[in-house]
């Protein structure tokens, strides 16, 4: 029913988007004088009813080329290896230079792996780099199957097999648990595709600790609650329809909702850009939330496992997490460095939740244990954005060299 709501009222504001968007056009190519303030503020309307809606489409990540040496290399998107739920994306360089292969974990919450965009910008001068750039569900056909907590892990595994045996992994935010588990898996099994460094950027490895309002959030209802409340089932005409999903505009309104307040002052300054010809300060606020609105849904197995396994009953710090039956044992982790990362204002996961991987993985000597906390940093500020470019990355890159 909430799916088929969003659609409707996504279905009734289409024409209105569409006139919107002709009459902006007409604007652009009209031969009379409209540089006033009058029409500077219907123009600015329209493009800002043009712009009311959701994207389920992902965006391009935008990294034509990279900077080597004071050569420039053009960058190419190039999928290596494609399921039904996701593809492992190259950034390949025009270029023969042998960089350390990085596998880039990106989340499966909302939003399209182009939420990392920064993060791959910075990788690419130093590393050879492969991001995990999973699908809409909505766009997957209920005859792929299920996809949970285990196949996500399993994808993991299957594309490290893929890099071969000494590449580095780089879990960002939600699929820190997973890395860790698809590592450990790995380590038990004794796979000569371990990687050889894993890196966890502000993950909920164990979510007991400093809890968030995320957290709290997620402590607050039985599962039952989520499955009956957040839970649609994809409509037709896309191509998964009757697949059921939790969907990426149920996430983004939770995310909004906690600093509603910025968003709506964001449009309104926004607005007024536009009105006033600030054309540089528009785009930048219209390019972050083109990104921001493009949402994905998730599989309903996947997230209600996870809200489930990472967020209710701490499956993983417990020792209880399993996959297909098999106890994960981080404590099997030998020839893998580890570095975990946090952000010291990160308020989805706090001080202490990724800390908590360096006690499970115990079986590793000190010199292969390394953690960083990031004064001044909230979640976003770990994996992009100035701190992270000058003073969090250099940390990533020489644990990679140091092990490579």
């Amino acid at each position: 029913m909430i799916y088929r709501a969003y659609q409707s009222q996504s279905d009734f504001m289409a024409p209105l988007r569409t006139l919107a968007g002709q009459a902006l056009a007409a604007f652009e190519h009209t031969p009379f004088k409209t540089d006033n303030m009058y029409a500077r503020s219907v123009k600015a309307a329209c493009e800002m009813l043009t712009r009311a809606g959701l994207s389920h489409h992902r965006p391009s990540f935008r990294i034509p080329s990279v900077t080597i040496d004071d050569r420039e290399y053009a960058i190419s998107e190039q999928p290596v290896l494609v399921t039904p739920f996701g593809t492992l994306l190259r950034f390949r360089k025009d270029s023969d230079i042998e960089q350390p292969r990085v596998l880039l974990v990106a989340p499966l919450s909302g939003h399209f792996a182009t939420l990392l965009r920064d993060t791959v910008n910075t990788l690419l001068p130093d590393h050879d780099v492969y991001i995990t750039d999973w699908h809409n569900a909505r766009d997957v056909s209920l005859s792929e199957g299920r996809f949970g907590l285990d196949e996500y892990v399993e994808h993991i595994v299957r594309f490290l097999e893929f890099l071969g045996p000494g590449a580095h992994i780089i879990g960002v935010c939600q699929p820190c648990v997973a890395v860790l588990a698809a590592t450990a898996l790995m380590a038990q099994d004794n796979n000569p595709a371990q990687p050889r460094t894993m890196t966890l950027m502000a993950g909920p490895i164990d979510t007991r600790l400093n809890p968030t309002k995320v957290n709290e959030l997620a402590t607050s209802k039985p599962i039952e609650w989520f499955e009956r409340n957040l839970i649609a089932t994809v409509p037709a005409p896309h191509p998964g329809a009757g697949r059921r999903v939790y969907p990426g505009f149920v996430q983004l309104g939770a995310f909004m909702s906690m600093n509603l307040s910025r968003h709506v002052k964001a449009h309104l300054d926004l607005y007024a850009a536009l009105v006033q010809g600030k054309d540089q300060e528009a785009q930048t606020t219209k390019t972050f939330y083109d990104e921001y609105f493009a949402v994905l849904d998730l599989p309903a197995e996947f997230y209600l496992e996870t809200v489930n396994l990472i967020f209710q009953e701490y499956a993983l710090p417990l020792g209880k997490l399993e996959w297909r039956g098999t106890l994960i044992e981080p404590r099997a982790i030998r020839r893998t460095a580890l570095l975990t990362v946090e952000g010291e204002k990160d308020d989805i996961c706090s001080v202490g939740q990724t800390l908590a991987a360096q006690d499970l993985c115990s079986a590793l000597w000190p010199n292969r244990k390394r953690h960083h906390m990031q004064a001044g940093v909230g979640h976003y500020g770990v994996f992009s954005g100035r701190r992270w470019q000058s003073q969090i990355y250099p940390l990533v890159r020489n644990v990679i060299l140091a092990n490579d």
